[in-house]
């Protein structure tokens, strides 16, 4: 298990849906009823967790699977 100061392999792929979307982060926080704030840090890859709810709405209002938003940058070593 990573220790607390470790980044995580995992990316959110938030900004990028977003862009694709021509949406703001902004228009999500109102659609999905969460704040900017947490969306920012969420978006910044700095969140630690993020609720099953919170994951649902916002691929509901993105049209995408959880897939598309996390995806994870871990490089194989074999």
């Amino acid at each position: 298990m990573p220790a607390d100061d470790e980044a995580s392999d995992i990316h959110c792929r938030l900004d990028e849906l977003l862009e694709e979307r021509g949406m703001t982060l902004t228009e999500l926080s109102k659609q999905v009823g969460v704040s900017l704030v947490n969306l920012s840090v969420l978006k910044n890859d700095r969140a630690r967790a993020i609720r099953f709810s919170t994951l649902t709405a916002i691929c509901d209002a993105l049209d995408c699977r959880v897939g598309d938003l996390l995806a994870t940058s871990r490089v194989s070593s074999g």
